[in-house]
């Protein structure tokens, strides 16, 4: 198991400084990754918001391990020859530290219908597959032409290749039970799962036996092998009754994202400390922070 910080790219982290704070001070704990939100607006929440690719290369150039990678970027919010210079460029300059974790966005109105783009899910959805395809073509340095329903490219070829081969990692974002982003999933590098209700506003907790369901449903439509990364989020900071990462591990999660921030009802200060101390112990504590190794 790998331990990550997942966290907004607003409010009291809408400060480039302070991502690269955490990641300094993250690495030098012993976490393994650092993965912000990727949004437009903060929606109904207050307070600034900063663009997580910016943030994300000035923690790079001050860190030398630990992995980096929006968690997750809306690619139907992008274009796609823009994010794949993007990416490359920011895993020349980690040195082969990105992970690339992708979804079709949300909310649908605040990050979307709001300026212009595609509220609907399924439209997003093509958006995204056509613009995955598009990415991995570009990646590869061969000349790709592409013309498809959303995205078209003539007679390109972009170079440099990503340092990792055979390319970025790609971890699929999306909301059980709903099954689509799974399929997508299965076809890519990871999956990054998170569980709602009723609604789509209904977030609820994560469970290692949902986990065992999503990742049943996915093995069963994978069609290659190679390594697969499962993310899962939770908090150790608050406690929880869902499951500690051993048990989510049991269940074949990789990662555990530590989600910091959220709800936003603990002063960073605090949150500096929590990560100095490092990555949670196997066994989580009904209650906040003790029990904890470096």
């Amino acid at each position: 198991m790998q331990y990550g910080l997942y966290f907004p790219n607003f409010g009291m982290f809408g400060d480039s400084a302070v991502v690269v704070e955490i990641a300094t001070t993250a690495e030098r704990a012993g976490w393994d990754g650092i993965f912000p939100w990727d949004h437009i607006q903060a929606g109904h929440w207050a307070g600034p918001v900063i663009d997580p690719w910016i943030a994300m290369a000035a923690a790079a150039a001050a860190t030398e391990r630990i992995r980096i990678g929006p968690m997750v970027t809306p690619v139907p919010r992008r274009r796609p020859a823009k994010l794949a210079r993007e990416a490359v460029t920011l895993d020349h300059l980690s040195g082969g530290r990105l992970v690339l974790g992708v979804g079709i966005g949300w909310p649908p109105d605040v990050d979307f219908g709001n300026f212009g783009d595609a509220a609907d899910n399924r439209t997003r959805g093509e958006q995204l597959d056509e613009g995955l395809e598009l990415l991995a073509a570009l990646w590869s340095g061969e000349v790709v032409n592409h013309q498809g329903t959303h995205y078209t490219a003539l007679d390109a070829r972009f170079l440099p290749r990503p340092v990792q081969q055979p390319r970025i990692p790609i971890w699929v974002g999306g909301l059980w039970p709903h099954k689509p982003p799974f399929r997508r999933a299965a076809r890519w590098d990871g999956v990054y799962p998170l569980a709602i209700g009723d609604t789509p506003d209904d977030f609820v907790a994560m469970t290692p036996d949902v986990l065992t369901d999503i990742l049943a449903y996915v093995t069963a439509h994978r069609e290659t092998g190679g390594p697969f990364d499962v993310a899962v989020n939770g908090s150790s900071f608050h406690g929880t009754e869902s499951g500690a990462p051993e048990d989510f591990a049991a269940a074949g999660a990789t990662w555990w994202m530590e989600n910091i921030g959220w709800p936003p009802d603990v002063p960073l200060d605090a949150w500096l400390e929590f990560i100095a101390a490092g990555p949670p112990s196997w066994s989580i504590p009904s209650t906040a922070t003790s029990d904890r190794q470096a």
